[in-house]
């Protein structure tokens, strides 16, 4: 349904902590297949958004960037999600510069290449934690990714 050209989806889990990692790559994004929001598909999917906002992610010995933070609900499940748009030695926040620099590189590079990158761990007794649970792993992928999402 996301026509991704491919993707990772995995679990982890420490300390107690379960996180989920999504990460969906597009070769180009020049044929009607790209990412796209998930301000637009979970609402799509019954899933109630709020607490939006950015959270910095400092992976260690990369430059800090900005990401999506949400809490989302559906039904009695609720969760925290981080995400970002990674692709060609950028990653970004907001999802009209990501397709601002698809648009440049597309010109400049001759790429369009590009990642959507969510993590997602349930709320439970402790948001802080679960906060702290999500940073790491997104952290830990931020330093991962330039090895499977090109500069």
């Amino acid at each position: 349904m996301l026509r991704a050209d491919d993707y990772v989806s995995r679990n982890f889990q420490s300390n107690g902590h379960v996180a989920s990692l999504y990460v969906g790559y597009y070769a180009t994004q020049r044929n009607g297949a790209t990412y796209h929001s998930p301000l637009n598909c979970l609402p799509g999917s019954g899933w109630v958004m709020s607490d939006g906002g950015k959270i910095t992610i400092t992976p260690a010995g990369a430059p800090a960037f900005e990401a999506n933070r949400y809490v989302i609900q559906n039904g009695n499940q609720r969760a925290l999600i981080i995400y970002w748009y990674q692709g060609r030695g950028n990653a970004v926040a907001s999802e009209y510069w990501a397709k601002i620099y698809t648009v440049l590189d597309s010109v400049r590079r001759r790429r369009s290449d590009g990642a959507l990158v969510r993590v997602m761990t349930p709320l439970g007794n402790s948001p802080a934690e679960a906060e702290q649970s999500a940073m790491a792993l997104a952290s830990a992928a931020a330093i991962e990714l330039p090895s499977f999402v090109p500069n």
